[in-house]
């Protein structure tokens, strides 16, 4: 579904990706993993067109969309819950979910049975909303528009361990129900739960992939490329 090849990009002259190479198939959890000022972010806004790439590829579904504005990325199917959440304050729960809904599977109503505390809230401004009830919306909105592949930058960040074991739930529902899912976070242990597959990205570059059962097995990758 998704394929990335020698991917990179930079910010001025300061080169951040030197090659990043991973794909995500249908059905698939793929996880990107460093530490922090890595590239992962990065890797994230090239791929959504947020971020002009100097060299390599990014193939949808065998479509070259290297460089395509983001209205195009979203169109050929992926949704993005980015980091910081970024949901519309001013608009209410019901409204931040109907601006992105396009025909599909997931409606107002599956959004809400996923996450009922959002049908308690769905009047009130996005503004009103606690941090982990804004990443559900976050979510929710992405979900809205009934993407393929469902990419997630950073999902729990800063969130309080009841509403990350909520986030960490709903994924794991997600994967159940057959969606792809490409997903940014520090947890390892609760992606190691749900994940196939693991990237682990160190400066720009690819520097160990493998499956849940793989890294589970080989502990001084988490030691080398993970730890603080």
């Amino acid at each position: 579904m998704l394929e990335v090849s020698g991917l990179q990009a930079s910010y001025g002259e300061s080169r951040i990706l030197f090659g990043i190479d991973f794909s995500v198939a249908k059905g698939e959890v793929v996880t990107l993993l460093g530490r922090n000022g890595m590239g992962k972010t990065t890797t994230i806004r090239t791929i959504f067109g947020l971020v002009a790439p100097t060299g390599g590829t990014v193939r949808i579904d065998g479509q070259d969309l290297t460089g395509a504005a983001p209205h195009r990325i979203a169109g050929a199917g992926l949704g993005l819950v980015p980091e910081g959440r970024q949901i519309f304050p001013t608009l209410s729960v019901q409204e931040n979910l109907q601006a992105t809904a396009t025909k599909g599977k997931w409606t107002l109503s599956r959004i809400y049975d996923l996450f009922p505390r959002l049908q308690e809230r769905r009047r009130n401004m996005g503004n009103q909303l606690s941090g982990g009830e804004q990443q559900m919306l976050a979510i929710g909105r992405a979900l809205m528009t009934n993407p393929r592949l469902v990419v997630l930058d950073e999902a729990t960040e800063g969130l309080a361990p009841l509403i990350r074991a909520d986030i960490w739930a709903c994924l794991a529902r997600l994967k159940s129900e057959g969606e792809a899912i490409l997903v940014i976070d520090k947890n390892v242990d609760a992606l190691t739960k749900f994940a196939d597959r693991h990237v682990v990205i160190e400066k720009g570059r690819v520097v160990w992939t493998g499956s849940t059962a793989d890294i589970l097995n080989t502990p001084e990758v988490k030691d080398r490329f993970l730890h603080v």
